[in-house]
């Protein structure tokens, strides 16, 4: 089990982190047509993506981002580099085995569209671990000038959300805005006095100068949890640089995408959801897009309650226990051993698609690695660098 190590096991742990950010396999193939004969060549090594998921292990992660007119960068940042964090976490290890489930939850705060008997707060979507929704979610967020209460927005997510009491889990709270963590009526040190009780940690990211943060007690709200203060550029423009694999890909993401076998009554609903979100990434840059369809291939991309394919790999999953009538048409009139089998056929065309984005990924990562402009991204670097030293005390890694 997670957050069980010895203090000598933890001190060890913290130092292999510490050493480095965990190394991730991405890319996609060369759209220069001749991309399966460059796989078979090429010496770089890609592991197999893990499939195996816990029974108890999870990360709960709440973001609560400020929404006032001033953070139109912040929210295109959360839009753009959702699928960098999410691929990243596809790697993490609870332990020497087991993988941790990923569950977010987001929040809009300080917009004058919401209520303002309500704290100016919104609850956008609870813990989920439907990547789809969460993209949409971030896609709705629009900015409007408000007032933007920080303890109050905290105390608000301790309430809402449904963190649990298992001590193994992972509970992190980033909260980003630019005005004084001190707004409000709701004391800031009440709230995350709360959440050190239920044992979550509170990171702040202060869109703004350093020292302005640490003046304005962003710094201080974190350091109560034990958590991490940072400042970033929200404004910081993306940068993504084309690779020789950028369009391959596509056509990958395409592919991948004619493998969902879509059931039940919000099944082609979240079909239609699937392509939409695939636009919205597009939409911001090809390269958001291309880190999406990497996170498609990854265990965290799962969507058992509307894919048939995923669905078949849940314990107890029975065909017969879904109506025919919510099968997709060219399924209805077909025995159980036909629907079975053809299951199975798409289930290794979707591994073959899967596996194809994960080994192109991997040279669109070095012809990356080997370009001389720096791709990183602020809101995801204050993520990633407090996720990694934070899931060290409960034995989490990274491969």
């Amino acid at each position: 089990m997670c957050g069980n190590l010895k203090k000598d096991d933890m001190k060890k742990m913290k130092r292999a982190l510490g050493a480095g950010m965990m190394a991730l396999i991405m890319a996609a193939v060369s759209a220069a047509g001749l991309a399966d004969r460059h796989l078979l060549n090429t010496s770089v090594l890609v592991k197999e993506m893990p499939t195996s998921k816990t029974s108890g292990n999870m990360v709960k992660i709440a973001l609560l981002l400020d929404t006032s007119n001033s953070m139109d960068g912040l929210i295109n940042q959360a839009k753009a580099q959702l699928w960098d964090i999410v691929n990243k976490f596809s790697y993490a290890r609870c332990g020497n085995s087991q993988r941790p489930e990923l569950q977010i939850a987001l929040y809009q705060y300080g917009n004058d569209g919401l209520a303002a008997g309500e704290g100016y707060i919104q609850q956008v979507l609870g813990f989920s671990n439907d990547l789809d929704e969460i993209s949409q979610k971030l896609f709705s967020l629009s900015t409007n000038g408000g007032e933007e209460f920080c303890g109050e927005v905290i105390q608000t997510s301790l309430n809402q959300l449904d963190w649990g009491n298992n001590p193994d889990h992972l509970k992190l709270i980033f909260i980003a805005g630019n005005e004084p963590f001190t707004q409000g009526k709701f004391n800031y040190r009440d709230a995350v006095k709360r959440a050190t009780a239920k044992d979550i940690v509170v990171n702040t990211i202060f869109c703004g100068n350093y020292e302005e943060g640490i003046a304005t007690d962003w710094k201080t709200g974190a350091v109560l949890t034990g958590g991490e203060y940072v400042a970033i550029d929200h404004n910081q423009a993306l940068v993504q640089i084309e690779t020789p694999y950028d369009k391959t890909i596509m056509v990958l993401n395409k592919k991948l995408n004619a493998t969902y076998v879509p059931y039940g009554s919000h099944g082609e609903a979240k079909t239609d959801m699937q392509s939409e979100q695939d636009v919205n990434a597009m939409e911001l840059h090809q390269g958001v897009a291309i880190k999406r369809a990497v996170s498609k291939s990854s265990r965290l991309y799962s969507n058992a309650s509307w894919d048939l394919l995923d669905a078949s790999s849940e314990a107890g999953f029975d065909i017969d226990e879904i109506p025919r009538g919510q099968l997709p048409q060219s399924l209805r009139t077909k025995s159980k051993d036909e629907v079975m089998k053809y299951i199975d056929q798409k289930k290794n065309e979707r591994l073959k698609v899967q596996n194809d984005i994960r080994e192109t990924n991997a040279l669109r990562e070095k012809f990356l690695a080997d370009s001389d402009k720096n791709t990183s991204g602020e809101l995801k670097d204050a993520l990633l660098d407090a996720i990694r030293r934070q899931a060290a005390k409960k034995n989490y890694s990274w491969e």
